[in-house]
């Protein structure tokens, strides 16, 4: 499939008052994915932390916040896979903090395929309150996901400001770079677009950005969040001149849908009115990129 529409969520941090609660909650915005005509829905990165407010006698600390939603992981995929399959598209559910053997906590992001394949991609570049503050650890590996769809990637929030990862994926061919994100500020926010844009104007590729939005004031982790989803492509031929295919209302809860060409990106990559993509290793300075694991979801 090489025409298909993508949905981003601008993804409200919550306080639950059950598990039900949650169940319903992600159903209903799967439900709405679909009926826009999404064959992928993506989810932003720690939206799983409202799950943290499921155990109120941890939900206001940072390592106990870490450990309740850690632990519900399972529960949390194992209805994403269902609703996957039941609605017949891929998921990019929130990113979660999950925990590895005798390791400390990853911040990750799993990707569903409606044939129940799940894909895993973990964040590899830490921000100063992941690293200096939560403890949440780095990842050293690069994945890139062979869909129905396309060659799929995935660069989560901070990972998208550095350029040499997105542009691995580009050379193992990736043809879309989802790009979950969860910022407090403005500030925050614009880095992950202008990063997220960047990286489809040198890659010649579609990024989508969902953020999460909404304050939780008993949460440490996500207390506020900014942000709008978005769409975006290189700005060539057959795409907007902006580079915006579409954009959500800043900080509202909302699902921003848009049509994607796999078709265009092989033609801009091959005749664009530029040609980024090819001549990346013209720069001064080009180096050596990171590895990619390509892993099947199709």
């Amino acid at each position: 499939m090489k025409r298909f529409t993508v949905a981003a969520a601008q993804y409200p941090i919550e306080q639950l008052s059950s598990w039900q609660a949650y169940a319903d909650k992600l159903t209903r915005w799967v439900e709405q994915a679909a009926a826009g005509g999404a064959a992928l829905a993506v989810f932003p990165e720690y939206g799983a932390m409202e799950l943290a407010s499921l155990d109120p006698a941890t939900m206001g600390d940072l390592a106990g916040s870490l450990a309740s939603v850690s632990a519900l992981l399972p529960q949390v995929d194992a209805l994403h896979s269902e609703l996957a399959a039941r609605f017949g598209l891929y998921i990019l559910a929130s990113s979660a903090p999950a925990a590895p053997e005798s390791e400390a906590y990853v911040n990750r992001a799993r990707l569903f395929a409606p044939s129940g394949k799940v894909g895993v991609q973990d964040k590899l570049v830490m921000t100063r309150f992941e690293r200096e503050e939560w403890g949440v650890a780095a990842s050293p590996t690069l994945r890139l996901f062979d869909t129905a769809l396309g060659r799929i990637g995935v660069n989560i929030c901070y990972d998208s400001e550095f350029p040499l990862l997105a542009r691995a994926q580009v050379e193992a061919g990736m043809d879309l770079l989802l790009v979950p994100s969860c910022t407090d500020s403005e500030h925050g926010y614009w880095r992950v677009r202008l990063g997220s844009q960047a990286r489809a104007l040198e890659g010649q590729c579609y990024a989508v950005h969902s953020p999460t939005v909404g304050e939780a004031p008993w949460s440490p982790a996500v207390d506020v969040n900014r942000g709008a989803a978005a769409i975006y492509g290189p700005p060539d031929r057959g795409m907007p001149a902006s580079g915006v295919l579409a954009i959500g209302a800043m900080d509202a809860p909302q699902w921003v849908f848009a049509e994607v060409n796999l078709d265009l990106v092989a033609q801009l990559r091959a005749d664009g009115g530029v040609l980024n993509a090819r001549h990346w290793s013209e720069q001064p300075g080009a180096v050596t990129l990171p590895a990619v694991e390509v892993v099947d979801l199709s």
